[in-house]
């Protein structure tokens, strides 16, 4: 499977690491070249410098055979406008997106686009054991 990537982030670098590693064939877009050295030294995959919204950038990193996108900068802005070329200009089939701005997201997700949103993931978690481990304490509080 083709895969791009945009951002090469701490997420970024080890989705691309894990593909890379299944045998995917894998391009990572990020507009700062320093960003590659977080991929592993035997990276097979191709790295591209510019950014995701570009669409010659978008071109030279293969987005015309890619079966998916993945756009995880920091900014949820870019994101979202390089997802939306990726799905509406090249037609890749799966595009993710990650969005840090909970309303954003659910906002984006309703308009068609798969998005992933750490703030709500993480949140989710971290009160799934608080409230898990403090069911007693939170018993014991309303019987006071």
């Amino acid at each position: 499977m083709k895969v791009v990537i945009m951002g090469c982030g701490r997420v970024g670098a080890r989705i691309a690491s894990i593909l890379d590693h299944n045998g995917h064939d894998v391009a990572v877009v990020d507009i700062d070249a320093r960003a590659f050295r977080r991929l592993p030294n035997d990276f097979r995959g191709n790295t591209v410098i510019g950014t995701g919204i570009d669409e010659d950038v978008l071109r030279a990193a293969g987005i015309e055979d890619a079966s998916a996108f993945v756009a995880v900068t920091n900014g949820d802005n870019r994101n979202i406008m390089a997802a939306q070329v990726a799905r509406l200009m090249f037609e890749v089939p799966e595009v993710i997106c990650r969005i840090y701005d909970p309303v954003r997201e659910d906002t984006y997700r309703r308009l068609g686009l798969t998005t992933v949103c750490p703030t709500t993931t993480v949140s989710a978690l971290i009160l799934d054991h608080v409230i898990g481990a403090g069911d007693l304490l939170g018993a014991r509080g309303r019987e006071a």
